[in-house]
């Protein structure tokens, strides 16, 4: 049988860490779901001593997950070991991951400790864990720049105390391939009980090797790789879940290594996250770019039409990637429309079915051709919506290029309609204005985007927004076939998340107060 390595994802905790990818407690369980179908091994599913809001999103992850281990990071203190526990113990299978760094230089500058120090709070910390939890994960930061002989030691060390996944993480991106294959080669050579622990790898891209070393470290035999998805991360990421998972399965041949991971999942989880964070994704990203399995070259074409082996390695339906027309329109009916929802994946209730049916109804008046894209959308757009304050009701927009641009628009807020005429440079900017003057709040627009679903004029499409209040950013999303209206949705849905996290952050404010003696 074919060796498995597990997939560890921490595009909960790792990656959301990267700017402008934070993500509010609905969308983390929806991603943490869509990770669930992707089949990953562990979700590492936040930092959960960082604030009362990770250790909510920690806690209601692992109590949601079912088919996967749930982890929590930690440092190596006994609060934060206990407090990791604490919001993992729900799950069906918890990991505590703790850490601590090995390297001379974060020994000295950082944690300011001596290496017999370092070596004596792992091994305790290591029993502690162990005794709160069944398995344990401990990171021995920047181990990529430790002394390979101290290390041995600290590895040793923490097994002995009943850790069973040792990670050896390239904190800064600094290793290289063959660097790294000897590096592992070193542990399973010199750690004596390495026989009763997995090894395990988390590499950052600063270098563009991410994925590179990963390969390297499971061709030198570790049995655990974390990654996130889209490799997004702190500074230039992470190594890329998709590519690492996609490069092992095209290349068997090679590795020789199987994972669990349900690869038709991997195009939808990449779009999630996309539509999650408002971070897209560049056209020639490998696996999940827009350019991945495009061929424009008239070479490739004619070879493409003749054999599509001759310039396609992998398929665009192995990471589910389809281009299936739906056969339906405004006169199907709902049993074929749950049919095509089935078929791709989605397990619905009955509210939520009729509501998707009739945004479809209302879609299919609208565009003579919907694909499994559109569909995708509407279900996403649905999935990861919140408490409305407020909505856009209705818009008129007078521009042209020889007058000033003035936007009247009127929303919805809790029922009642509240309006507002603003003048600006362009319909986008003038509609913007009014959608602040109408909530009576000083914003300033940080990011703004359109994508098309799919091609041709009547394609929907799906608005990005970011807003700062002057504290935080918040981020809005939209789709409808007309840009503007998507544009607008965009910025409302923004400025509902600014009061939705805000009314979250009152309500833990007040909960503390409450719990104190």
């Amino acid at each position: 049988m074919s060796r498995i390595v597990k997939i560890f994802d921490t595009t909960l905790r790792d990656g959301e860490q990267s700017p402008g990818c934070s993500m509010n407690l609905k969308e983390k369980l929806e991603m943490a779901k869509q990770l669930e179908r992707l089949r990953i091994d562990v979700i590492e599913a936040g930092f959960a001593i960082a604030s009362p809001g990770d250790f909510e999103s920690v806690q209601l992850v692992a109590n949601e997950i079912k088919n996967a281990t749930v982890a929590s990071l930690a440092r190596s203190t006994e609060k934060d070991i206990s407090t990791a526990y604490e919001a993992l113990k729900g799950a069906v299978n918890p990991r505590i991951h703790y850490f601590l760094a090995t390297s001379d230089i974060h020994m000295e500058y950082k944690l300011r400790m001596s290496p017999d120090a370092v070596l004596e709070k792992a091994i305790a910390m290591a029993k502690f864990a162990r005794n709160l939890c069944g398995e344990v994960e401990f990171s021995a930061e920047d181990a990529s720049r430790t002394r390979p002989e101290f290390l041995y030691r600290v590895l040793e060390g923490v097994i002995n105390q009943g850790v069973t996944i040792v990670n050896v993480p390239d904190t800064v991106g600094y290793t290289t391939p063959g660097e790294y294959f000897k590096f592992i080669e070193g542990i399973r050579n010199n750690v004596p009980n390495i026989d009763k622990a997995t090894i395990s790898v988390h590499v950052h891209d600063d270098l563009g090797l991410g994925v590179a070393n990963s390969l390297a470290a499971i061709q030198a035999g570790a049995g655990q790789v974390e990654c996130t998805v889209n490799g997004i991360g702190e500074r230039a990421g992470n190594a890329a879940l998709e590519e690492i998972v996609m490069a092992l399965k095209t290349r068997y041949d090679v590795y020789q290594v199987d994972t669990n991971i349900d690869t038709t999942q991997i195009y939808r989880s990449s779009r999630l996250l996309s539509k999650l964070t408002g971070v897209r994704v560049q056209p020639n990203k490998a696996i999940v770019g827009e350019n991945a399995f495009a061929h424009e070259s008239g070479i490739h074409q004619h070879g493409m039409m003749a054999n599509k082996e001759t310039y396609e390695i992998m398929t665009p339906e192995s990471i589910g990637l389809k281009e299936n027309k739906m056969v339906l329109g405004k006169h199907s009916g709902k049993h074929a429309f749950v049919d095509k929802l089935t078929s791709l994946g989605y397990s619905l209730s009955e509210e939520e079915i009729l509501d998707l049916f009739n945004q479809f109804k209302v879609l299919a008046d609208k565009k003579k051709v919907i694909t499994d894209k559109d569909i995708l959308a509407l279900v996403e757009q649905k999935q990861l919506a919140i408490p409305e304050v407020y909505s856009l009701d209705r818009f008129v927009i007078s521009t042209g290029n020889t007058i000033s641009t003035a936007a009247t628009i009127r929303l919805r807020k809790n029922g009642d309609l509240i309006e507002a005429v603003s003048l600006a440079d362009g319909p986008i900017s003038a509609g913007f204005k009014a959608i602040s003057e109408l909530v009576d709040c000083e914003l300033t627009l940080i990011d703004y985007g359109v994508t098309a679903v799919t091609d041709g004029t009547d394609a929907q499409g799906e608005a990005q927004v970011k807003i700062s209040d002057g504290t935080h950013v918040y981020h809005g999303r939209g789709l409808s076939t007309d840009i503007i209206d998507a544009s607008l949705k965009a910025y409302v849905d923004a400025v509902n998340q600014m009061l939705y996290i805000k009314d979250s952050q009152s309500t833990e404010t007040q909960e503390q107060v409450s719990s104190k003696p």
